[in-house]
């Protein structure tokens, strides 16, 4: 199976961002990608009052894009995720939606960790906006391989990815908005230990370059194996990158070094 990830440098002009990316979906199925994945906020981006005026329902504008070219391609399409308004919610979600190559929904997922942090002197308060969701996702591929859901700032909490893949994940995506600082300093160690830890594919695309205020992100979008080994990075640029995802290696990881299979669940209970 080829995956291919999409770096954007999203902006408050939601005509535009989709526009690129419909190209950079159509040049990674173009390469053969059978599931792509979009970044974090990648239908509007910008000051996080531009993020609430952007927000839709998934019946909406940005996932109905996403629902007719998964469609007309015919491939898996994780859509990133968009600022999502939810009748009755004062706030937004920053929801995923993983759909399959019939254009219908296979999985919902809505961010679970708030970016509540300071960063290179600028604090960031999702969750004056932004509420959590409560729901681990993992959804189902065209071919029947399982794929773990999780958005950007999830990447910092690995529990998350240890139920993942004890629930079947093979294949976990991450979009992301990750900062420049911490793309520079964390960014490819953590998506490599979260793909050594829990012997999985991690796709992550992330978004590129400045964004409204003034905030950057850093790139460096990456396709990683169960070894920790990087398949595709991609350049300083808007762009798509592909690799294929050998699930016969996946496989043979798991059966040689079990780790997995090893854990001593019982052993680690603890009060939260």
């Amino acid at each position: 199976m080829r995956a291919g990830a999409v770096q954007l440098n999203s902006t408050e002009d939601s005509d535009r961002n989709l526009e690129t990316a419909d190209r950079l979906v159509r040049a990674a199925v173009a390469a053969g990608a059978e599931l792509v994945a979009l970044p974090e906020k990648w239908s509007v981006l910008g000051t996080p009052e531009q993020i609430a005026a952007g927000a839709q329902p998934l019946d909406g504008r940005a996932i109905g894009w996403a629902r007719g070219i998964a469609r007309e391609l015919g491939i898996d399409l994780v859509a990133g995720s968009i600022a999502e308004r939810v009748e009755g919610h004062e706030k937004t979600f920053n929801t995923s939606v993983h759909i399959r190559p019939d254009g219908e929904p296979a999985g919902v997922y809505r961010k679970i960790h708030m970016f509540d942090v300071e960063v290179d002197g600028v604090r960031y308060r999702e969750s004056e906006r932004e509420e959590p969701g409560e729901e681990i996702v993992v959804s189902e591929l065209a071919g029947g391989v399982r794929l773990g859901m999780s958005v950007c700032y999830d990447l910092r909490f690995p529990e998350l990815y240890r139920i993942l893949a004890v629930r079947g994940a093979e294949v976990v995506v991450n979009p992301s908005a990750f900062t420049l600082a911490t793309t520079r300093d964390h960014w490819e160690v953590l998506v490599r230990s979260r793909a050594i830890e829990n012997q999985c594919f991690f796709i992550a695309p992330n978004q590129i370059g400045t964004h409204a205020p003034g905030n950057r992100s850093g790139g460096r979008s990456m396709i990683v194996d169960p070894w920790g080994l990087v398949l595709a990075g991609a350049p300083d640029t808007e762009t798509a990158i592909v690799a294929e995802l050998d699930l016969g290696n996946l496989r043979d990881i798991r059966r040689r070094l079990p780790s997995l299979a090893n854990r001593r669940a019982a052993a680690y209970r603890w009060e939260a």
